[in-house]
């Protein structure tokens, strides 16, 4: 009986299919009978496959059998791969690809004019929150893949971006989904710790993926800050919210509680939807001030619910304009005594920053190539002057070259119509 194991990977028997669960975030399925008849094509036996303590094991003498059956899955994982959390494929965007970096939301560098960088090396997310401006989760309707930037590509990509936008950067991990389900979401933050223009990194995150485990890892990696998204302390009214029944309100409020005895600073940050949580206000303020929340940076950054067309728009929420949410805010700290509440990019340290030169201007019309699908239907990544363009509206495929028509380039994210 040989055993084959994989690097950060385990295997799982389901009956007729083999599961390859790699990086507690990403898996892939595998037919029984295709890896019998690969083995049998080399070695002409077939084989038992069965699974053991995440081992997989295999009914022969031959001793390579191992090596070669690990080649084989690796070099079949590309067209397999899934998000263990949304069930939707995966593409794995590596060096190999040439696909740019800068121009694309859901993955990518994002660059907003200040010392503040977004990165986000993976899209999806483990919930489905009622008011998700991107309708994102196991629940979406609209979004059709995710994808995952190999970690070397990610800091390749990263070192240019810093280099013109010089030290004292803010690396912040975030995106359209949940930060945490990055297979690489440790080594991430210690390559930013490790890069001399980065000052600071934070992270975006629901709380639910993290362990105690996972909280050591990361604030030895460097981890400075996480912007809890906590949105009520009311076990069922968060589960309704998280749009999620199994969603454990207790074992976020602990992992809150760990990351600030871990020394990482922890700022919360509700988004408030009048009449459905408003009321909890003053209980996030005695949370945050129970946990020690707010060392370096604001504990709380109270957000305001506004719809957004390709989101979720829940019929329970009522539109407060942002003058009178202000004005809320301003009279929450007076009765609280807590300040700030109202927030500045002073209070975070962020400057104004030259922006990376835009690739296109809006009206132009660039040739580029279609390089990937894109997340919801009818929609293409292209690829033009190193940058990536989202062609909406259009039925091209992977490989064609278009003309595109600029619509949009507001922060360097570039959205385009066929023409």
């Amino acid at each position: 009986m040989i055993g084959v194991k994989l690097p950060h990977a385990e295997f799982h028997d389901l009956g007729e299919k083999v599961r390859l669960v790699w990086r507690e975030t990403l898996y892939a399925d595998f037919e029984k009978k295709d890896l019998i008849r690969a083995i049998k094509r080399k070695y002409h036996v077939s084989p038992e496959i069965t699974v053991r303590n995440g081992m997989l094991l295999i009914s022969t003498d031959f001793r390579d059998v191992e090596k070669y059956l690990a080649i084989f899955i690796q070099n079949s994982l590309g067209a397999l791969l899934r998000n263990r959390y949304t069930g939707r494929e995966v593409v794995y965007i590596h060096e190999g690809m040439d696909v740019p970096l800068l121009g694309y939301n859901a993955f990518g560098l994002i660059d907003r004019g200040t010392n503040l960088i977004q990165v986000r090396g993976v899209s999806g997310c483990n919930l489905s929150c009622v008011f998700c401006s991107v309708d994102e989760g196991p629940y979406s309707r609209t979004r059709m893949r995710d994808f995952v930037v190999d970690i070397d590509y990610l800091m390749r990509w990263f070192d240019e971006v810093a280099r013109i936008k010089g030290k004292g950067l803010e690396a912040h991990l975030d995106g359209q989904g949940e930060p945490l389900i990055y297979p690489f979401r440790v080594e991430l933050v210690q390559a930013l710790r490790e890069h001399p223009n980065v000052s600071v990194i934070s992270m975006q995150s629901n709380g639910t993926l993290l362990n105690d485990k996972l909280v050591e890892e990361l604030a030895e990696a460097g981890l400075d800050r996480v912007n809890l998204s906590l949105h009520s302390l009311d076990p069922e009214k968060a589960r309704m919210l998280m749009g999620m029944k199994n969603y454990d309100l207790d074992h976020v409020l602990d992992m809150a509680e760990a990351l600030v005895n871990a020394g990482i600073d922890v700022l919360l940050a509700p988004v408030i939807i009048f009449g459905v949580n408003d009321d909890e206000a003053e209980a996030f303020i005695e949370f945050a001030r129970k946990i020690g929340a707010g060392k370096r940076w604001p504990a709380l950054g109270f957000q305001n619910y506004i719809p957004y067309k390709f989101g979720r728009n829940p019929t329970i929420a009522k539109l407060v304009p942002f003058k009178e949410f202000y004005s809320w805010l301003r009279k929450l700290e007076e009765k609280t005594g807590t300040r700030p509440l109202v927030l500045k990019p002073r209070h975070f340290g962020m400057e104004k920053r030259e922006f990376i030169p835009l690739a296109f201007r809006p009206g132009e019309i660039v040739k580029a190539e279609i390089v990937l699908p894109g997340r919801i239907q009818g929609e293409m990544l292209a690829k033009a002057r190193n940058r990536l363009i989202e062609v909406i509206n259009t039925d091209a495929d992977v490989g064609d070259r278009v003309r595109v028509r600029i619509v949009r380039t507001r922060h360097g994210i570039y959205i385009g119509t066929e023409v």
